[in-house]
């Protein structure tokens, strides 16, 4: 047997113990499941003990002490552009075609190579403190973004983004790049295949991207549907709705990251509940508010359908923050009002989309988002001690209504600790922001009068 691939000695000691937490250990049923006083134990970046009654010693190389907090899976960021950090707060208070037209497009031109890496460091940065372990990501230079991965310890989906204005060339790069990246930095990138839109992607473009992706054995990840506005055009222009394109395209057989769904009708649920085993979609839906979108993903009915819904942020360009916590209690809140039913979208259900949800639509299902043994010991520590938790009557609702990301005390990927304690482990501040801010002026310059791509849905 490869030593590499061979099972630890269970009576060796454990890389890492994390001992007196309350662990986060279940969401299957309408209330989640906490064991207080519980042990887990890592090795090899593995969960290899979660242990709610703990009679035997702990046998570790390092143990953290997390009395007073609880144990959760590392939340995960189903949808973001990292790198657009630099765009945060540099387009507020317009309609999305301005947005995309006036001022995103505009300042993309002057992204380059290093500043790719250097907004996903912010970025990740940013998740580490908020408690994310895992983001899918789908922008351009992905190579400088991989290398931030492998830098900030992070896991990541990765995915080159491309328009079928750039030709057969776009469609190629992203191809070479899911294939380059695929398994890097010891299994902690996966990659995709990253067409940007139906209506930015001809149809051609899309097969081939569908059949390169089943080739690879990844998925497509791309935008679809993101508001109704899109869905009507498509069905004006061409008599199928954006999800059916993908359908007909072999985009959904494939296996798709579908980022937003806004623009789901009903019509497009069978289709998708016909794929259920291989597709999910996004939800982040603080940007739609600030759209006013109107109609937003309807969670309900693809829940309903066998359909995989997972939390994202998008890019803070248009999201503002990298906080997933702050999407799940956006998602919790405006759910019950959408159903006029203030007993749906209970904190269990919205812990639930938070780790299993969000882990089924990158494809991953039992290998995060859940503190169970075999899993990826993504892992991080919230403290429930501040003023604006107590008293704490009900853990989960806790968790999803009152937790800020100042909470998160330690953050672990894959077993090693990014976060102790509030100090980033793998990223320096004070450089890093002194490079970021000083080409932050220069990416926002929209003087020169270009444009990466016209926003016509």
């Amino acid at each position: 047997m490869d030593p590499a691939t061979e099972p630890a000695d269970p009576t060796a000691p454990a890389d890492l113990a994390i001992v007196n937490c309350t662990a986060l250990v279940g969401t299957t049923t309408p209330r989640a499941q906490f064991a207080p006083g519980a042990t887990i134990e890592i090795r090899d970046g593995r969960l290899s003990r979660i242990d709610a009654n703990p009679l035997e010693p702990v046998r570790a190389r390092e143990v953290i002490d997390a009395r007073g907090m609880v144990a959760m899976p590392g939340l995960i960021n189903t949808h973001s552009h990292a790198a657009m950090t630099f765009l945060r707060g540099a387009a507020e208070d317009v309609a999305v075609s301005a947005w995309f037209n006036d001022y995103i497009w505009p300042m993309e031109v002057n992204v380059g190579e290093r500043d790719v890496y250097l907004g996903t460091m912010v970025a990740a940065a940013e998740m580490i403190e908020c408690g994310v372990t895992t983001f899918a990501d789908h922008y351009f230079f992905m190579d400088e973004a991989a290398r931030a991965v492998v830098d900030s310890g992070l896991r990541a989906n990765l995915g080159s983004a491309f328009f079928s204005t750039q030709g057969d060339d776009g469609l190629a790069d992203s191809v070479a790049f899911a294939e380059r990246w695929s398994g890097a930095a010891g299994g902690r990138i996966t990659t995709c295949i990253a067409p940007h839109a139906p209506y930015t992607v001809n149809d051609q473009h899309l097969r081939r991207a569908a059949d390169e992706a089943r080739r690879l054995g990844v998925k497509v990840h791309l935008h679809a549907s993101e508001d109704i506005a899109q869905a009507r055009s498509s069905i004006t222009s061409r008599g199928l709705t954006p999800i059916q394109v993908l359908d007909e395209t072999g985009v959904l057989d494939a296996g798709t990251i579908i980022a937003h769904g806004n623009g789901i009708v009903d019509d497009d649920i069978p289709v998708l509940a016909r794929y259920r085993d291989r597709v999910g979609v996004t939800h982040g839906p603080k940007g739609y508010f600030k759209f006013a979108l109107g109609p937003i993903t309807p969670i309900a009915a693809l829940r309903a359908a066998g359909v995989p819904v997972g939390y994202c942020t998008d890019g803070v360009a248009s999201n503002n923050t990298m906080d997933i916590l702050e999407s799940m209690r956006v998602a919790a809140i405006t759910q019950k009002q959408i159903a006029g039913d203030a007993t749906y979208f209970n904190a269990g259900m919205a812990l639930d989309i938070a780790g299993p949800g969000s882990a089924a639509v990158l494809g991953q299902r039992g290998a995060l988002g859940e503190l169970t043994v075999g899993a990826h010991a993504d892992v991080i520590l919230v403290d429930l001690d501040g003023f604006h938790c107590q008293p704490v009557h009900d853990v989960a609702a806790a968790l999803v209504y009152s937790v800020q990301p100042s909470d998160v005390r330690t953050t672990i990927v894959g077993g090693r600790v990014l976060m102790r304690d509030r100090q980033l482990l793998t990223i320096e501040r004070e450089p890093l922001l002194a490079e970021f801010r000083l080409r932050s002026k220069e990416i926002t310059d929209r003087t020169h009068g270009r444009s990466i791509q016209d926003y016509t849905p």
